[in-house]
């Protein structure tokens, strides 16, 4: 009988291991980049709306665009690079791919000197 009163504890206990490690995984997972921020819409005509763009060249001298995500962050910033040619910035975020394209949701967004 005591076996059986040792399941509960045991689950309980892996249960509090997996949700921890996941909420430190979570925050471990946030990149920096630097790169030219541009508008989808207005300067690369790839997106039906607006939408900030960031442009980062890769080890092999190929750009790449990561797609941010529309939260509060991305929209405080839009102003200063629709209609222009953009501006390069540092960009704080997580990174994910959804329908082959790389979508970044911005945390932190910093004009770049």
């Amino acid at each position: 009988m005591k076996k059986f009163k040792l399941w509960p504890m045991l689950v309980a206990g892996l249960l509090v291991a997996v949700f921890t490690s996941c909420s430190t995984m979570h925050k471990s997972d946030e990149v920096t980049m630097t790169g030219m921020m541009v508008c989808g819409k207005c300067k690369l005509h790839i997106t039906p709306e607006c939408q900030n763009v960031l442009q980062v060249t890769d080890q092999n001298g190929n750009t790449v665009n990561y797609f941010l995500a529309q939260n509060d962050v991305s929209k405080a910033f839009h102003d200063n690079i629709c209609q222009n040619d953009g501006e390069k910035t540092i960009v704080t975020g997580t990174v994910e791919e959804k329908d082959g394209k790389e979508m970044m949701t911005a945390s932190k967004i910093d004009a770049a000197q």
